[in-house]
């Protein structure tokens, strides 16, 4: 009866069929889901295809006979289900509209020795891996596999064999994805906090804030036009420790003769009533070069570290040749803080003057950092330079203690 215009839509009219019709060919015809409710109970060979069947509807009358059934080129979205087929082992449903099949077909249909669902435009997705994974428990039952099952959606897909497609549990997961996600974002926050407390960051970001604001009143209370004038020839950053060092050797050696250099010390030059950090920027910033006196001291010194952070941005802001580093006892790798891994770049890249303990090296030692920071500073300093200098007791007096 194939290749007809036959049609059911009458659901009331009693349907009559030899109950000897054991097959039937209803294909090319103009069926629709209703044809399920009108077919001879004993029939074992059934051809539906090319037809407009968009589903089989639940209830009807049982085929507990039917093996065979031909459902191809019509407009089902799914495989149908074996409860009213109890005897069903050959189905075509090829050439459907089925992007994503049931995963439970071969549960439902336990007798079903050859399925044909090849041809339709399967949607590759997390969904479709439950039923590449029925495929694989299936030992062979589905006909035409692997060539006739190619990916149709999404349109990068297109043409993929569906053996080809893999997606991995943590895409297809959305519960372990957010676990995963969470423990990613976890691990990242414990090393990133790990990270700021080694390298002490919230330091380094309250002494940026602090510059900032510093230079900022700077600007505004400098007038219109002019510029930062040099008034030293160093500034001088060394722990209290070493402080009788750096009084009797450094600065009388510098401070003496006709080319005498002028030095900015914390003790006589820091401006009271201005901050520490303030009066540390200033200096730094008036000052051709900054000396650092390098000892076990100066390393747990926490103001010589603000004054060699400043310094070393002065560097790298400026791009000038501004420090010089001065090893007066020899510092163990190991008693260096985390945080102070601009030292130990400046160490290893950087050439430092080594206090000589011989007395007849010390001469070169003296030649060679007067070199360093010769250079003319302005005439309007010098001459004024005597009654400018000012001890600051109200703010060296915490700064010293440190």
């Amino acid at each position: 009866m194939s290749s007809n215009l036959l049609r059911h839509d009458a659901a009331d009219v009693r349907c009559q069929w030899a109950e000897s019709l054991s097959e039937l060919d209803l294909s090319s015809n103009q069926l629709t889901d209703a044809v399920f409710e009108c077919l001879p109970v004993n029939i074992k060979t059934l051809n539906l295809q090319s037809n407009q069947i968009a589903s089989i509807p639940k209830g009807v009358a049982e085929l507990k006979s039917l093996a065979e059934l031909n459902l191809a080129s019509n407009r089902l979205a799914d495989l149908p289900g074996c409860s009213g087929f109890s005897s069903l082992e050959f189905l075509n449903i090829e050439m459907n509209l089925i992007l994503t099949p049931s995963a439970d077909f071969f549960q439902s249909c336990p007798r079903v020795r050859e399925l044909q669902a090849g041809h339709n435009p399967f949607k590759c997705s997390c969904e479709l891996r439950d039923f590449l994974r029925l495929e694989r428990r299936s030992g062979g039952k589905l006909a035409g596999w692997p060539a006739a099952y190619l990916c149709e959606y999404p349109s990068g897909l297109r043409g993929t064999q569906l053996k080809d497609f893999h997606l991995s549990e943590l895409a297809c997961n959305t519960a372990l994805l957010l676990v995963t996600a969470l423990l990613l974002t976890l691990v990242l926050v414990a090393v990133v906090a790990f990270l700021c407390v080694y390298l002490d960051v919230p330091w380094y970001v309250r002494m940026t804030w602090q510059w900032t604001q510093t230079k900022r009143r700077a600007w505004h209370s400098r007038p219109e036009g002019q510029e930062t004038v040099l008034q030293f020839h160093a500034f001088i950053s060394y722990s209290e420790r070493d402080a009788l060092w750096v009084k009797n050797e450094l600065i009388l050696n510098l401070e003496k003769g006709e080319d005498c250099v002028h030095l900015c010390q914390h003790e006589r030059n820091f401006i009271p009533g201005k901050s520490i950090v303030e009066n540390i920027i200033t200096c730094i910033e008036k000052s051709y070069k900054s000396i650092f006196v390098l000892s076990p001291n100066f390393v747990q010194s926490e103001w010589c570290h603000y004054e060699l952070y400043f310094a070393h941005h002065k560097l790298f802001s400026e791009n000038s040749n501004s420090l010089i580093l001065i090893l007066l006892e020899p510092i163990p790798p190991y008693i260096i803080p985390a945080r102070y891994h601009k030292l130990k770049a400046l160490m290893a890249k950087r050439t430092y003057l080594e206090w000589p303990k011989e007395r007849s090296k010390r001469a070169l030692f003296w030649a060679n950092l007067r070199a360093a920071i010769s250079i003319n500073l302005p005439t309007s300093f010098e001459a004024n330079e005597e009654e400018n200098d000012v001890t600051s007791t109200s703010s060296i007096s915490q700064y010293v203690n440190n």
